[in-house]
């Protein structure tokens, strides 16, 4: 299931415990990652899925629930 890529993609990047990520994670607020870190997370995300991430998409990522639907949704 994507959640489970994209949380142990989120840890492995940010260096955080699995259990700190649900989806309503805020990546900014609670993993206090900064944009830098979301276009690395963008990069690590585009390479697990095989696909290009936009950057208009990028933007719109605020909760680890919006980066899940975003790719249940490709």
């Amino acid at each position: 299931m994507p959640f489970e890529q994209i949380r142990d993609i989120i840890c492995k990047q940010l260096e955080i415990d699995e259990a700190d990520v649900t989806m309503d994670t805020n990546l900014k607020e609670d993993l206090d990652a900064d944009s830098l870190d979301l276009v690395d997370l963008a990069i690590s995300l585009e390479d697990e899925f095989e696909v290009e991430v936009p950057d208009n998409a990028l933007e719109q990522f605020e909760t680890v629930g919006d980066i899940v639907r975003y790719f249940e949704e490709l």
